[in-house]
């Protein structure tokens, strides 16, 4: 497992678009969360133990903020053939496993990783509701023990964004396993 940080991306970049299969049989691109008052998409997989350590936050947060207009997107972009257990079928098995209340989409192609600027897993981009990036950092303070957190840099982007405010601009990356390339 070699640890990875996300890489700097400029605030305010617009999301790149995609048109990816989710777990739940339909395809879906960045249009379906047009009017969104924060998207995150958070570049996962599902053997790296990093994703797996905050899967259920990100099932939390998907809870808290949903009803106040932030949609939670994850994105598997893992090579399924050298990494058979983040294929298609093992996606659809993790997420009802934990109970994923939030899209699970499959970027076969490696593209949309690419367009975004996703390196590891988690990478977690926060767009506005302009689909701008607002926020690119790591979940919280320990990614490790749930209960030790003490800043959930996240889950305050989610907060400022809803409350039509900007994200602080002081963001820490986020870390992980490397995206494994074809």
């Amino acid at each position: 497992m070699a640890l990875t940080y996300s890489q700097t991306i400029p605030f305010g970049a617009a999301a790149p678009d995609f048109s990816l299969p989710g777990i739940d049989g339909k395809t879906y691109s960045l249009a379906d969360f047009k009017g969104k008052r924060a998207l995150v998409i958070v570049f996962m997989c599902n053997h790296c133990p990093y994703v797996q350590a905050i899967w259920d936050r990100l099932i939390s947060m998907q809870s808290e903020f949903s009803a106040a207009g932030a949609e939670f997107v994850g994105i598997n972009s893992n090579d399924s053939s050298n990494y058979p257990e983040d294929g298609f079928e093992k996606m659809k098995e993790y997420a009802a496993s934990r109970g994923q209340n939030f899209p699970y989409l499959r970027d076969e192609s490696q593209q949309t990783a690419k367009a975004y600027g996703a390196v590891c897993t988690p990478d977690i981009f926060v767009y506005d509701s302009e689909q701008r990036l607002a926020y690119h950092g790591r979940i919280d303070d320990n990614w490790q023990e749930p209960a030790k957190v003490k800043e959930r840099e996240l889950a305050q982007a989610v907060e400022a964004l809803l409350h039509g405010q900007k994200p602080s601009q002081t963001q820490k990356p986020s870390m992980g396993c490397s995206i494994k390339w074809k």
